[in-house]
């Protein structure tokens, strides 16, 4: 299935039903009074995370959503059906934003965790409910209120503790390849990663984390060079951000210090919140250098490049080396690091009280 992270559509709740002005017109009840019905509400529409889903594709080809419109009311005190809700489902990790005012409708970042976008209307009143000592017979009756409707902007930005950075060929689907069960391409030419992958990585019998991998950045990403930098949104929520720098470039001309802090300058034009994320350098491709040159080589880029304090870790990915020694290094990090807090979630505040969205009525 393609993999689809960004979705814009339109949603537009229901109308109430109008009220209806109507009287009583029986044999033996001749002045029988009003008996005009209310309407129904609208039906709302909802959205829910689902752990099942992994893609927004569904909304890249259903751009309206419009819910049902609430019946009108009828004589013989009948009330109008309220319309039909929908819910939405979208995957873990989604974040619903208004286009126009570009404020947080929903952060979906639990599974099962559902949210009101769109309230349907109110359902207008009959004229039983204007009826009163100096008005026996009434002939008012209001029309139902409109459903909100509203412009949205969807973001897929995937769950993961541990990001990993680097330029295209950098090593960083191999080392997820070497340390999880994930099964991304690999191969000797760039950007081989169209898309993030996760992968689990189990370091013990009750302890694991989630790396996600996204297609490498280049300098120039923030210009949109190469893929640009749509998928860094997918690290937002890590906790510790990996920098996988290649120590043996295929080219002889290149400089493994300007490549990292050009990936480093990318990501500060970014997001600076993200660049200010703990950052720890992974040296990668040792087996490509001979033994007797690995010190040297290390020394040499270390002396170019300004860790600020950041643990630096040796390995080969490839086959393994110093891979096992790093993820256990992560998980008493990670034990230490608290989860990021979710987003801002506006949408209680903005719209209504929980236990409206059990009254037919309105």
């Amino acid at each position: 299935m393609k993999f689809i992270d960004e979705a814009k559509i339109y949603i537009a709740a229901g109308d109430g039903g109008n009220g209806v002005a109507s009287f009583r017109r029986e044999k033996y009840e001749p002045e029988g009074g009003p008996d005009g019905g209310d309407g129904g509400r609208g039906g709302s529409i909802y959205v829910v995370a689902d752990r099942n889903l992994n893609t927004l594709i569904e909304f890249r080809y259903t751009r309206k959503i419009i819910a049902q419109r609430g019946e009108n009311g009828a004589s013989s005190d009948c009330y109008g059906k309220g319309g039909k809700d929908i819910v939405m489902h979208v995957p873990v990790g989604t974040v619903i934003f208004d286009v126009n005012t570009n404020a947080i409708v929903a952060d979906l970042d639990v599974d099962g965790k559902k949210r009101l976008i769109a309230k349907g209307g109110r359902g207008g009143l009959g004229n039983i409910h204007f009826k009163s000592s100096l008005n026996r017979a009434p002939r008012q009756c209001t029309k139902g209120e409109p459903g909100e409707e509203r412009d949205l902007r969807m973001e897929l930005r995937v769950l993961a503790d541990v990001g990993l950075l680097g330029l295209p060929n950098a090593g960083k689907s191999t080392f997820i390849r070497s340390v999880s069960a994930a099964r991304p391409k690999v191969a000797d030419y760039p950007f081989t990663t169209m898309h993030p992958n996760l992968g689990v990585v189990r370091v013990s019998e009750n302890k694991s984390f989630v790396i996600a991998d996204v297609p490498g950045l280049i300098e120039g990403a923030a210009e949109g060079a190469g893929l640009g930098i749509r998928f860094l949104k997918h690290l937002a929520r890590t906790r510790v951000l990996l920098h996988i720098v290649d120590l043996a470039p295929p080219d002889p001309e290149a400089d493994p210090v300007y490549d990292a802090k050009a990936i480093v300058h990318e990501l500060e034009k970014y997001n600076p919140e993200l660049a200010a994320k703990p950052r720890w350098l992974i040296l990668n491709k040792l087996d490509l250098i001979p033994e007797e040159d690995r010190e040297q080589r290390v020394a040499d880029f270390l002396n170019g490049y300004d860790t600020a304090g950041a643990p630096v870790f040796r390995i080969s990915a490839i086959n393994g080396e110093g891979c096992r020694q790093l993820i256990y290094k992560l998980q008493d990090a990670l034990d230490t690091l608290t989860p990021p807090p979710p987003m801002a979630d506006l949408v209680i505040d903005r719209f209504f009280p929980e236990d409206s969205e059990t009254d037919d009525k309105a």
